[in-house]
């Protein structure tokens, strides 16, 4: 196993007492502040003194290629992109601290989630739908490195699915920005000019966002094992164990638990350093 270090600021004595906490053989940069140390394994106190300096670190078989994989899946909101829609939309009527709060519990897994979304989504009702292009076009904001990611995931001919409990109004527009293959949300329902506070069809759950991945991978014949997934919520931990390697992505403390790695410090692009 090889251990990878990287963040915003890599100092080099922080390395080097990195190093012997994992009784690595050498230290290599892979990447402008991105580390690899050799023949690395998990030491007392490295996660500690890792967060202590505000640094990703992740024990990788050194054999994994990134160009081995056929399939990303992403999470949108929080993870492709760095705020949650829905709270955005009820800011604009005045209650996002309200849904964030209903956002929070459902992201942390404390309430069910069919039920957090109906709740925030009634909220909206009688909104202007022109609201929500205007939410697209002044708030919705690509996470640090996510073109990247994609850029990369494309040149290794990989396909790109976009799962989301968010709306179609926002992923349509990320499909046609960054040219993915398939997304897979939710859409609200307009009567007029004004949103209903409802949702058209089945809501995209945990099971939904499953079975989004399922479908892709049996039209496309790729097996588990050769699918990258990143999310960010309790939501997404289904998805996430129908890949070979899941990665938590500033995520909540469940999901950083049950991933195959955390990023918690660097952007999406950081995921490429996870992979020779």
């Amino acid at each position: 196993m090889h251990l990878i270090v990287q963040g915003a600021d890599v100092e080099t004595a922080t390395l080097k007492e990195i190093a012997k906490a994992a009784g690595a053989s050498g230290i290599e940069q892979v990447r402008p502040q991105a580390f690899r140390m050799r023949d690395a394994r998990p030491g007392d106190g490295l996660a500690a003194l890792c967060d202590a300096h505000r640094l990703d670190h992740a024990f990788v078989p050194a054999e994994r290629r990134f160009a081995d994989y056929r399939l990303l899946v992403m999470d949108m909101d929080s993870t492709l992109i760095t705020i949650e829609t829905i709270d955005e939309l009820a800011d604009l009527v005045g209650l996002k601290a309200q849904v964030a709060a209903v956002t929070a519990q459902a992201m942390r897994g404390e309430i069910e989630y069919d039920e957090s979304l109906r709740r925030r989504v009634a909220v909206l009702k009688g909104l202007a739908v022109s609201e929500l292009e205007r939410v697209y076009r002044e708030r919705v904001q690509l996470s640090p490195g996510a073109e990247r990611l994609i850029a990369e995931a494309k040149r290794a001919g990989m396909r790109t699915l976009l799962v989301s409990g968010g709306f179609t109004h926002v992923t349509d527009r990320l499909q046609a920005r960054l040219g993915l293959d398939y997304t897979h949300s939710n859409t609200l329902t307009v009567s007029g000019d004004r949103l209903t506070g409802e949702i058209t069809g089945r809501i995209v759950n945990a099971d939904g966002k499953r079975e989004a991945l399922l479908a892709v991978r049996e039209e496309l014949g790729i097996p588990k094992d050769r699918i990258i997934a990143i999310g960010d919520g309790a939501n997404d931990l289904k998805f996430m164990a129908e890949a070979g390697v899941s990665i938590a992505y500033h995520a909540k403390p469940v999901v950083r638990e049950r991933a195959t790695h955390a990023v918690n410090y660097v952007g999406l692009d950081g995921v490429l350093n996870l992979f020779n």
